[in-house]
């Protein structure tokens, strides 16, 4: 029964991870096919490879973040800034495939969204603290206000 209350906990944060790796074999699919379709480097190809470098780069981030936010505070929000950062990492994607200036909105969308989640990981360390330290769990609140939060990231 205990693993049940653990798999509860974490469900949608393994659902988004499992979506995201989906996506990253996509993604690396669609640029080594490029890069084999034309053996020369053309802009299309650079772009591709360029973008699937920034986002490895930038994954092992985004995992941490959305991880340490779902199991310190709230794994609801947490997740659907996960899913949302998805969505703007494919619109990044096409915009790498057009111009590179295309690219620029979903790259500082997602850079939104990575920030958003590191409050989530402080604030939730931050209320642990708060109870182990002094008895005060503020927890139901943060919460509170953490998943009203999370729909202003829908905002351009």
């Amino acid at each position: 029964m205990e693993s049940l209350k653990v798999v509860e906990n974490i469900y949608l944060l393994v659902v988004v991870t499992l979506i995201s790796v989906l996506q990253n074999g996509e993604i690396k699919t669609i640029a080594f096919k490029e890069l084999k379709k034309n053996c020369f480097l053309n802009s299309v190809t650079v772009f591709c490879l360029c973008f699937h470098r920034n986002c490895m780069d930038a994954y092992p981030t985004f995992l941490a973040v959305m991880w340490c936010a779902g199991v310190c505070l709230s794994q609801a929000p947490a997740a659907f800034a996960g899913i949302i950062y998805l969505l703007v990492r494919q619109k990044y994607f096409i915009g790498y495939l057009g111009q590179s200036s295309q690219s620029t909105p979903g790259y500082l969308f997602g850079k939104r969204i990575i920030s958003f989640l590191s409050l989530m990981c402080v604030v939730g360390i931050f209320n642990y603290l708060l109870w182990r330290y002094y008895g005060s769990d503020y927890k139901e609140y943060v919460e509170t206000i953490t998943n009203a939060a999370s729909a202003l990231l829908l905002l351009p």
